[in-house]
């Protein structure tokens, strides 16, 4: 179970309140480059543990199970510290809503489908969604650290927007596949 893959899944795990912890002080340009260089981090880990799972032959059910919840946690606790520290307000607050709740509405699904043993593969556009997602908070991260580079903050909230429509998209094809499973 403690594989070096899954270390590295639960470090991302372990790491979260850290993260948040430096990204508290909106204000304090250093503890939002700190917050990006973790940020970073928890990206390089969350490659290489999947990685080395398919390399080392050692994918696990633990490591199937916490890295998704892993990648939800963190973003989960990014985009509520940066809406509730202010970074994130008014109108910019609904990408960030539909993307928390489209990864309750899927996490539940699955959990779901899972019970009557019907997987839900993740599909392509799903994988840009979370590329385009993670890179969007990333710049939302580092536009606090850099806040004299004023498009940086501008292009990370367009790529959050974009990111949300994504979700939209892909939480309806999740969706609609899921219903084809459901009880009438």
């Amino acid at each position: 179970m403690l594989t070096l893959p899954n270390i590295l899944t639960l470090s991302r795990i372990v790491t979260v309140p850290l993260l948040a912890a430096f990204l508290w002080w909106p204000d304090w340009r250093a503890g939002y480059a700190i917050a990006f260089a973790i940020y970073c981090l928890m990206g390089i880990t969350d490659y290489f543990d999947g990685y080395l799972a398919r390399a080392q032959g050692a994918v696990s059910k633990l490591g199937i199970f916490l890295d998704p919840i892993a990648d939800k946690i963190m973003v989960a606790a990014v985009l509520l510290i940066l809406a509730g520290r202010g970074v994130l307000v008014e109108v910019h607050l609904i990408p960030a809503l539909v993307i928390l709740v489209r990864e309750i509405a899927v996490s539940g699904l699955r959990e779901f489908l899972g019970g009557i043993r019907v997987s839900l593969p993740v599909s392509q556009l799903a994988k840009w969604k979370t590329t385009l997602q993670l890179v969007a908070i990333g710049g939302l991260i580092l536009a606090g650290a850099l806040p004299d580079i004023w498009w940086l903050e501008r292009v990370a909230v367009a790529g959050l927007w974009g990111a949300a429509a994504l979700t939209l998209i892909t939480g309806w094809d999740y969706l609609r596949v899921g219903l084809k499973h459901m009880d009438s």
